[in-house]
Parts: structure tokens; C-alpha cells; sequence
């Protein structure tokens, strides 16, 4: 009879995956959550062999590479995002920061880019507003902490149904339709995947990127962090900043409460002083 792993998740062991997960990404398994970690870890812990949750927690404790506490994160993550996902902030990004940039171009970094929709909307935005192929113009560097969202960012194969609701014109403009044996799907332009590199990154481990950014979005992440996890990764995006820099967060996170140097300019946007 197969064991119900349900029953096994102990105090104990629920406690030590809260600390694993608190230390290593800033996320908060609260008692809440219990049922949600039962159950997205319950395919981990029988896929790698475990009689139950306690030596899972100890193999993760205690694998040197890491490897399965990245698979553990995966498995946890929440990773909803959409094409043009609170649109004000590509309204604004077309109308303000696009004329300005300079002969240099600009570099723009998509903190917690999940799927990839987010880094793609942005290339797409300033692709259509500035008129002009984005090649070496328009940098556009996305990260996060999951392996699997990042392989699905990097192939740029969507679900016809997340990008059904886009504009006609927006639609012809910047994907590929499936065809045959595609059918059902749609692949960004290879124009627009171009112009975005990706790279699993931890926001709680940055030190410095040795590079600064025009713009950060960094949006519908904070809200997983407490208020010293806020504190660390707000300071670190602003120290990425270059004067006059713009940080985007969402309209479902604040910086009340938060020490840092940016003034708000709009709701969720945020700019580095010029000096």
C-alpha cells in the first residue's frame, strides 16, 4: 500500500523547508502553505526514491551541488505573468523613456522575468516605438531564479491562448504562428527574441552585475518577501540603477516602509536621482 506522503509532512520538516527556502530565495512557507508544499513536492519526493518528506529535506540539506534545492524551488514557485501585464507601465515606457534614449541605446533588465512575457513585451514596446530594428540598440537582460521558467522563456513557444487577446496588428507584427505540427502556438519574431538574453539569477545573491541599468522591472515578486527581503532586494536594484534610471514595480507592491533614494513618478515607477 502506498504510503500518503500528506500525512507525513511533519512540524519538523515543514519548518526545515521553510528555512531552506526563506535563506536561499526570501520566500515565506508560512503554516498556510503547508498544503501547497505537500502537495507540489509530493511528485520530488517519489520521483527520488524517499519513504518520506524528512529525507527529502535532508538529501536537499545536504547536496552540495544544489541541484535539487533548485528543483525544490521550481516546484514551489508561483509563476503567473502575462503579454502586456499592467499595460500603463508599457504606455509609459513608449511614450517617456523611448524618445530619450541615447545614440548608445539602452540597457533594460527584467528582474524576475518568469516565462519570458515580460522581457518580450518590452522589446516589442520599444521595438514599435522606436521604429527601428533593436539590434545592439535595445539590451534587454532578464533573469530568475526558476530553470524551468527560464527554458520556457528562451524557446519563446507560447500557447495560442496566452496571446490570443493581443491586438491584430501587435500579433502580426512580433509572433509566428504555428503551423502543422506548431499548430496551436505562437513563437515570438526571432527579431524580437534577439534582443533579450537570459540568465537564472537569485535576487537574494546579487552583490554587483559589474553593469547598470535605464530601466529595472522588477514586479509581482516583492509581494513574496518579508520586509527585510524587500529591504535587501530594493537596495540592490537601486545600486543597479544609473542616474535617472527607472524602476518598475506592480501595482500590487509599495515601497512604504522601504530606505531607499528613488522618487515615485507614476504609480509603481520609480526614478534613481540624476546626481
Amino acid at each position: 500500500m502506498q504510503v500518503e506522503l500528506a500525512d507525513t509532512l511533519t512540524d519538523r520538516d515543514l519548518r526545515a523547508l521553510a528555512r531552506l527556502v526563506y535563506d536561499r530565495a526570501g520566500i515565506s512557507l508560512h503554516e498556510g502553505k503547508r498544503a501547497l508544499v505537500t502537495a507540489r513536492l509530493q511528485k520530488r519526493v517519489r520521483a527520488g526514491g524517499f519513504d518520506n518528506f524528512g529525507d527529502y529535506v535532508k538529501f536537499v540539506e545536504g547536496d552540495a551541488s544544489g541541484d535539487e534545492l533548485v528543483a525544490l524551488l521550481d516546484a514551489i514557485s508561483t509563476n503567473h505573468t502575462s503579454f502586456y501585464r499592467e499595460p500603463q507601465h508599457f504606455e509609459l515606457l513608449a511614450s517617456k523613456i523611448a524618445p530619450a534614449v541615447a545614440p548608445s541605446g539602452i540597457d533594460i533588465w527584467s528582474a524576475a522575468c518568469s516565462s519570458g512575457e515580460e522581457p518580450y513585451t518590452i522589446a516589442m514596446t520599444m521595438a514599435d516605438a522606436l521604429h527601428t530594428d533593436l539590434a545592439g540598440h535595445v539590451r534587454i537582460f532578464a533573469s530568475d531564479l526558476s530553470t524551468k521558467v527560464l527554458k520556457t522563456a528562451r524557446n519563446a513557444v507560447y500557447k495560442m491562448d496566452r496571446v490570443e487577446g493581443l491586438p491584430r496588428e501587435v500579433l502580426k507584427r512580433h509572433f509566428e504562428k504555428g503551423m502543422g505540427a506548431q499548430a496551436g502556438l505562437a513563437r515570438v519574431n526571432p527579431r524580437i527574441q534577439a534582443a533579450v538574453s537570459f540568465e537564472r539569477l537569485n535576487l537574494l545573491e546579487i552583490g554587483d552585475l559589474k553593469r547598470r541599468f535605464e530601466v529595472i522591472f522588477c514586479r509581482n515578486v516583492m509581494i513574496y518577501f518579508d520586509r527585510t527581503i524587500q529591504q535587501k532586494v530594493v537596495s540592490m536594484l537601486e545600486r543597479h540603477l544609473k542616474p535617472g534610471g527607472w524602476l518598475f514595480i506592480s501595482h500590487s507592491e509599495s515601497l512604504n516602509g522601504i530606505e531607499h533614494g528613488l522618487q515615485w513618478v507614476a504609480p509603481a515607477v520609480y526614478r534613481r536621482k540624476e546626481h
